[in-house]
């Protein structure tokens, strides 16, 4: 192993330390909120949420009109790799940024859309940051695994702790599993960003709002695909020692 798979390997020791940890009493009372921001939203509004997160989750596991190249790098370059997902995510968090500035100046209708141009620009990244690690999108576990690496970035608390042990266990754990619970996801999902959302559709604010959000939740969802891949990769034989299970 390398000195830069050392380091990595030290860095995914934190995050797996973080993707674990208890909530802390902010996450306590922000949960009790939310529950309170979910009766605020109209039911018309959750419903195409519902259905946006439905039908990306759908195009995931049933199968993809999105292409994505092969990796551009063909040896076995932990580093390489991660400075290309590095520039990828730089480039999707900037079209993320200017359409949620956009969508979130025009109210609850452009603030609605949003959800759907969110959810499809994640969807991207996540295609070209497999790819990039050497995994083959167009299997079906890969998509499932995927989905997994997108309900870790966006859930809390027990869920988090749950889809962290999946992830970590992939190789034994896939088998157990035939699709996602589209129900369970939607929820965590829209749990997570809700609040966030709400604020984006209050006209002259939201633009604000929407441009901050849409760039934080990229950055929550890059640096999370990035760890679970590294995290999958250094797992495998020949793929460098595996992560210690000691807290």
């Amino acid at each position: 192993m390398d000195a830069y798979e050392q380091s990595v390997q030290r860095e995914l020791a934190q995050w797996r330390k973080k993707m674990y940890q208890n909530p802390n009493l902010f996450h306590q009372v922000s949960k009790k909120a939310q529950t309170k921001i979910n009766s605020w939203i109209p039911a018309k509004a959750q419903r195409f949420i519902t259905e946006s997160i439905k039908n990306m989750v759908k195009t995931m596991l049933v199968g993809s009109q999105l292409t994505t190249k092969k990796a551009l790098i063909p040896e076995k370059s932990l580093y390489k790799q991660d400075a290309l997902v590095k520039e990828k995510l730089e480039s999707y968090r900037k079209t993320a940024t200017i359409e949620g500035a956009g969508t979130g100046a025009g109210g609850i209708f452009l603030g609605l859309a949003d959800f759907p141009l969110l959810l499809s620009i994640k969807v991207k990244f996540l295609f070209e940051t497999a790819a990039i690690y050497g995994f083959d999108t167009k299997e079906y576990e890969e998509r499932l695994f995927m989905l997994h690496v997108f309900q870790l970035a966006f859930s809390r608390d027990e869920m988090r702790k749950q889809t962290m042990y999946t992830i970590e266990n992939w190789e034994q754990e896939k088998h157990k599993l035939v699709e996602m619970d589209w129900e369970v996801f939607q929820q965590e999902y829209r749990d997570y960003i809700d609040l966030v959302k709400l604020l984006q559709m209050v006209p002259g604010f939201g633009a604000i709002v929407g441009a901050y959000a849409n760039y934080n939740l990229l950055d929550q969802l890059g640096d999370t695909a990035m760890n679970a891949y590294r995290l999958r990769l250094l797992s495998l034989p020949g793929g460098g020692s595996f992560i210690s299970k000691q807290e």
